[in-house]
């Protein structure tokens, strides 16, 4: 019990006598942001580094460059406009307010960045945004299909219904396909689909569902591959594919 309390008053003596800006110091380095880990947005000021992010079931729409808004305001007619072209740097051109970086903002972001923009002219305004032009949502399918190229996403499409779109299978391709989906603007997920259970009714559920802008890969079978460079024999026959030399 003595050595015990020896312990115990050493350690409170240590806690007393520590220099108190030697505790915030610490505290400082810990949540101190590393100049590596930080980046400038178009209005100078300091954010995160961009890393994927979990994503929502009903994302809202993100404006990007060539889209078109319109700005409305009931009260203040003189300030409307119809048709706000976003700009390829990103930017749209404010009636008497400048320019106002909008890429990658949802409707209801740019009507509170617009307002905010509008302080020094107008007093707490009522705006309208509506999305007038924007890009149509798309896929992409390229490898061994039928007809490789792009697509219009019109409704909830799997990647074997979007494989059916785009011509089905060739008969040079695997059933194990790549699923290429953008998660931010550096960060990209790829899944690796076999479709063939799927395709015979099994494990359904697996069968993911596509995204605007998502990229199909049907890659070639390796027997492909493998017979476009090295002759095989069948039957006492020497058969394959390119030139084969004497």
């Amino acid at each position: 019990m003595t050595k015990i309390r020896f312990a115990v008053l050493v350690l409170a003596l240590f806690v007393f006598i520590l220099p108190p800006n030697t505790w915030a110091q610490e505290s400082d380095v810990v949540s101190a942001p590393t100049a590596s880990t930080q980046l400038a947005d178009p209005a100078g000021q300091q954010q995160v580094p961009d890393r994927p992010v979990l994503e929502q079931r009903h994302p809202r729409y993100q404006v990007q460059t060539q889209d078109v808004v319109s700005l409305t305001f009931p009260l203040s007619p003189e300030f409307d406009q119809g048709a706000v072209g976003v700009q390829p740097d990103g930017y749209i051109n404010l009636l008497g307010a400048g320019s106002l970086y909008v890429n990658g903002m949802t409707v209801p972001e740019i009507a509170d960045a617009v307002k905010k923009a509008y302080v020094g002219t107008l007093h707490d305004p009522i705006l309208e945004v509506d999305l007038v032009s924007y890009q149509e949502p798309f896929f992409l399918v390229s490898g061994q299909v039928g007809k490789p190229g792009q697509y219009d996403l019109r409704h909830d499409t799997t990647v074997s219904e979007a494989i059916a779109i785009a011509g089905g299978f060739a008969p040079t391709a695997k059933t194990q396909v790549f699923l290429f989906h953008r998660t931010s603007a550096n960060w990209v997920e790829v899944k690796e689909l076999s479709l063939k259970d799927i395709l015979r009714g099994r494990n359904v559920n697996e069968d993911a569902q596509l995204s605007s802008g998502d990229m199909i890969f049907v890659p070639e079978k390796f027997i492909t591959n493998f017979r476009k460079y090295v002759p095989y024999e069948v039957g006492g026959a020497v058969s394959g594919y390119g030139n084969i030399g004497p």
